[in-house]
C-alpha cells in the first residue's frame, strides 16, 4: 500500500539537515524515509536493526523506502 497522492513523500527532518552539511559519512535510522532524486550519488550509513549498512544512492532508487535496500534478515544457506 503506498502514501496517499495528496500527501507529500515522507522523508525525516534529520536527513534534510544531512543532505545540506558537508559531511562524509552520513548516518541515518530513519528507514522509513523516501529517496529524493537531491540524494543520489550519495553514500548513507543506514540502520538495519543491528549495525549499519553502506549504501550507495542510484537513481534507479528514488521514490523507493531507504529500508527496502538493507536487508533485515540473514539468509540461511544449506
Amino acid at each position: 500500500m503506498s502514501r496517499s497522492n495528496w500527501k507529500t513523500p515522507f522523508i525525516d527532518k534529520s536527513l534534510l539537515t544531512n543532505f545540506s552539511k558537508k559531511k562524509k559519512k552520513k548516518i541515518t535510522w530513519s528507514r522509513r524515509s523516501t529517496i529524493y532524486p537531491v540524494c543520489v550519488g550519495l553514500k548513507l550509513s543506514i540502520h538495519n536493526g543491528k549495525n549499519m549498512v553502506n549504501r550507495k544512492i542510484k537513481p534507479e532508487m528514488v521514490g523507493h523506502k531507504l529500508g527496502e535496500f538493507v536487508p533485515t534478515r540473514k539468509s540461511i544457506k544449506k
